[in-house]
């Protein structure tokens, strides 16, 4: 009982009242089928219809869930969306809510896989790519606004961590885990300083060192292999979906050889171009290692550890969620995620504004999303691909 009605405390409307968990999955089921932009979009969709539009989550559920997602190893979009499905529905609602988040954009990457191992290529994809990247950007700028103008507001110590964090992120092109441990603890012991002074520690993050997703029913040495190594990415790297970019070229490329250079970047261009969240790229990579069951193991083995870490510390967020040294806490590592994900869209830019043309693109997107905010995404995103696939032939021609 004390559970349900701490629930209900928390929540704008009564815990249930608000919306049925097939409202929420049905919603998760469209965001993951047309939300583009990658995780910081994503997190930004989830805000502005859950918690602005349709009011079924509360702002410090929403904010829990960031500072879970931010704590713990794994894709960003997908755990926040897990969250959200427990925080009224519990692991029924988590686990109903990250398999109809993460499914459409599965099915999407293997059906290209299909056309891509077929035809040895997606050429196309560069002109595709050339438009909706420099659009994403975009996007992705206007939902890191609207996070920061709610969360971070005229708080003068939230700037500072926000301003750090996004520093550090563009200079070190990944996001460290120990600034979003950092700024919670500063939070916590500037706002709600324990009793002992500086005698506490902040166990609340407690994620184990060792996480390993076994395929003991298969035994083909490779789907092995696939597993195992996608389950350590999946338990090791933290931040959003783009983090685990890199960590995967080291693996996929550099020490296994499954792929080429240039399988590797088209798999990237996949995940970016297809909406979903980012990481969904694994199952890209897993079926062209090793066909419809490699994409399947891929995909396990990186979103079941996320799906652990996220609803194993849940009840812990909900039940303590309230106190004010674990407010201040998830105070301190919201504005370091938000600067995170500021930082990101400068390090993502970078890759994806190459010209004029691009610039032009991500300024005009930012325009009209401002201006039509009741636009969908996804129009901007169709528009954008068809600009690119006429003017990349042009730009690469002259």
């Amino acid at each position: 009982m004390n559970d349900t009605s701490a629930v209900a405390e928390l929540s704008p409307t009564p815990a249930h009242s608000g919306y049925s968990l097939w409202q929420l999955v049905r919603y998760m089921l469209a965001l993951g089928t047309w939300g583009f932009g990658g995780p910081v979009a994503l997190v930004g969709y989830m805000y502005r219809d859950l918690i602005e539009k349709r009011r079924w989550i509360s702002e410090s559920d929403y904010k829990e869930g960031m500072a879970l997602a931010q704590l713990m190893p794994g894709p960003l979009a997908a755990q926040l969306a897990i969250y959200l499905g427990y925080v009224h529905y519990r692991v029924r609602g988590a686990t109903l809510v990250g398999l109809a988040f993460v499914l459409p954009s599965f099915a999407m990457v293997v059906a290209i896989g299909a056309v891509y191992r077929a035809y040895g290529g997606i050429g196309w994809m560069q002109a595709v790519f050339y438009g909706v990247g420099a659009a994403v950007i975009g996007i992705i700028a206007m939902s890191a606004y609207k996070l920061t103008t709610k969360n971070v507001g005229k708080d003068k110590l939230l700037w500072a961590i926000f301003l750090v964090s996004a520093a550090v992120t563009v200079i070190t092109k990944s996001e460290i885990v120990w600034i979003f441990l950092g700024a919670g603890v500063l939070v916590w012991l500037v706002r709600a300083p324990p009793k002992w002074w500086f005698g506490g520690t902040a166990n609340s993050f407690a994620a184990p060192l060792v996480a390993f997703f076994a395929v003991d029913a298969i035994d083909w040495h490779k789907l092995g292999q696939i597993g195992a190594y996608f389950a350590y990415a999946g338990s090791f790297v933290f931040g959003s979906g783009l983090a685990i970019v890199p960590f995967l070229y080291g693996g996929v490329v550099q020490e296994y050889h499954w792929l080429s250079d240039r399988q590797f970047v088209d798999a990237v261009a996949v995940a970016m171009i297809t909406p979903g969240p980012v990481v969904i790229t694994t199952g890209f990579i897993g079926y062209l290692v090793a066909g419809f069951w490699g994409a399947v193991v891929a995909a396990a083995g990186t979103f079941v550890p996320c799906y652990l870490f996220t609803i194993l510390p849940a009840p812990y967020f909900k039940k303590h969620g309230k106190r004010p040294g674990i407010v201040a806490f998830v105070d301190g590592v919201t504005a370091a995620a938000i600067g995170a994900i500021t930082g990101a869209v400068i390090v993502i830019g970078q890759r994806s504004i190459t010209d004029w043309v691009t610039v032009a693109l991500a300024l005009v997107t930012v325009g009209v999303l401002w201006r039509f905010k009741k636009l969908p995404e996804p129009i901007v995103v169709v528009v954008a691909a068809l600009l690119g696939l006429v003017l990349h032939p042009l730009m690469t021609h002259t």
